[in-house]
């Protein structure tokens, strides 16, 4: 008997694998296949290894690794076990790495993928630690024959997974999201795309990505193929293209910023991509002017479709499909869409005589909750509705300034606080200046984004110093912050301005990047 009601995301892939047992659920451009009744079955070997390692649900299991097989079954372990997992990024430094563990105190670690100074810190972690390189290991659950492992007692309410953001205080935010959560993205992304068992998804997010999250549950909930890209195959684009097109891709998923790198060193052409029918990205604005020749490529065959959401609400809530008139209006970012169908959005007016103007407030089933072990920065973002007091009413405020036009679209203006999107990723500029405030020869500092055409930036710290120099600087910091969160300059001053509150004055900062 068909199955139609899913209360938990453990119980809702079994019935997936019912259906579509012998279809491949993940395809690797190495030409390895896995089936959903191959998946699965190495999931249930490892729940059953988790659970002989004492986790239970409700555990914290985190998880390094480069999308191989046995990490992707390891995130199908933990829901079926009601454990949470959380995939952290293997190339942050680990100072930054430190600091999620100890917020989420993981009962084991898992990792296929790590260096010498992971591989110290895990060591000094009370964790359990499993190798998912190890053969024997490998050999264990692959070849696993039991009942299918899902605790059925895992309600729509219970956490998934948490997704870690940056933090204005130094610190990352472990934003958290229930089965509930998922399910509902799962059953929007499938019907708002069309997806069906004979769609083959892109994988180029890094996993640690909110992104990810549409990737991996969008495919493998559906029946579809999802193709597990690792880094080093996304930073070459031409074998990453190659890669795609010989696979049949049929649905990417990206930032702008991948397909802006793409296009600008032409490694996509016309002949390209031919079996991608929908370009969906988000995370950042789109430059115009690279949206067009994106358009001009692919949108005779295929739709470009423009999402936006936060973390903390399952990442996308709305979503636009581009027209010929938003290529043609270069004067402004894509409109971020209609709000999507089971959300509920409100606008905080900055002005009372503009109620449509405003930050954008979201609520409904994709709304997390919160932020794991910080309840004081959970109160701060998940708000009761500020026009609702009969009943609880738990919004998450976005931060985003937005405009909703007439006919519902809402277009977005800026942020109201100091977070950035940046290469993709959501950034508080303040951690990048608890980064620097750290090194004790930095007297002051602040950080500000420099904005270029076509909506692209770039970070810039200012700094007086005791002794040092620019390059010190920024080598320095490369062992506390991410990459992508290292600023691009340090511009050095005697002291930094003010303002009337003694506080550094940004706005001047700003105006001495114009001279």
């Amino acid at each position: 008997m068909d199955r139609a009601y899913h209360y938990n995301l453990g119980q809702a892939f079994l019935h997936v694998v019912e259906q579509h047992g012998e279809r491949v659920a993940l395809a690797y451009a190495s030409g390895e296949r896995v089936t959903y009744a191959e998946l699965n079955t190495l999931s249930n070997g490892l729940a059953t290894h988790l659970a002989a390692l004492g986790v239970a649900k409700g555990d914290v299991v985190c998880i390094f690794s480069d999308k191989s097989k046995y990490a992707l079954g390891s995130m199908l372990a933990c829901i079926k076990l009601g454990a949470i997992y959380s995939n952290l990024d293997v190339r942050s430094p680990p100072s930054r790495i430190a600091k999620m563990l100890a917020t989420c105190t993981p009962r084991a670690i898992l990792h296929d993928a790590i260096g010498p100074a992971l591989t110290e810190l895990i060591a000094e972690n009370d964790a359990a630690r499993v190798d998912l390189t190890d053969s024997t290991l490998r050999a264990q659950v692959v070849a696993a024959d039991g009942p299918d492992v899902c605790d059925m007692t895992v309600s729509g309410g219970h956490p998934a997974y948490i997704m870690f953001t940056s933090g204005s205080t130094g610190f990352p935010k472990g934003a958290v999201m229930s089965h509930a959560n998922v399910l509902n993205l799962v059953d929007w992304g499938r019907t708002t795309f069309d997806v069906t068992p004979e769609d083959v998804f892109t994988s180029v997010n890094p996993i640690y990505f909110d992104n990810s999250v549409f990737d991996f549950y969008t495919s493998l909930f559906s029946g579809a193929s999802l193709c597990p890209f690792p880094a080093s195959l996304v930073e070459e684009s031409g074998r990453l293209i190659g890669a795609i097109n010989e696979l049949g891709c049929t649905i990417w998923f990206s930032v702008p910023s991948l397909l802006v790198y793409m296009l600008t060193t032409k490694s996509i052409g016309r002949d390209d991509l031919q079996a991608i029918t929908r370009f969906v990205f988000g995370g950042e604005g789109f430059p115009k002017a690279r949206l067009a020749q994106l358009h001009a490529l692919y949108g005779n065959r295929a739709q470009l479709i423009n999402v936006y959401g936060p973390t903390e609400c399952t990442c996308i809530c709305s979503s636009h499909v581009i027209t010929e008139e938003d290529v043609a209006d270069q004067s402004r970012l894509a409109p971020l869409g209609l709000i999507a169908p089971n959300f509920e959005c409100w606008i905080d007016p900055q002005d009372e005589s503009d109620p449509d103007t405003g930050e954008l407030l979201l609520g409904g089933p994709n709304v997390g909750l919160g932020y794991y072990n910080d309840p004081e920065r959970t109160s701060a973002s998940f708000v009761q509705h500020p026009a609702q007091g009969s009943y609880r009413s738990v919004y998450y405020r976005a931060g985003d300034l937005v405009r909703r036009d007439a006919q519902g679209v809402l277009h977005f203006l800026g942020r109201v606080d100091n977070q950035i999107k940046h290469m993709g990723y959501r950034i508080e500029l303040e951690e990048v200046e608890a980064a620097l405030q750290a090194l004790d020869y930095v007297r002051q500092c602040a950080v500000v984004y420099k904005s270029h055409a076509q909506g692209l930036g770039e970070i810039v710290a200012f700094a007086a110093l005791d002794e040092g120099s620019p390059k010190r600087v920024l080598a320095d910091v490369a062992g506390t912050l991410p990459p992508y969160m290292i600023p691009r300059q340090v511009n050095l001053l005697n002291e930094l301005p003010t303002n009337a509150n003694g506080k550094i004055d940004r706005t001047a900062l700003k105006e001495l990047l114009k001279s």
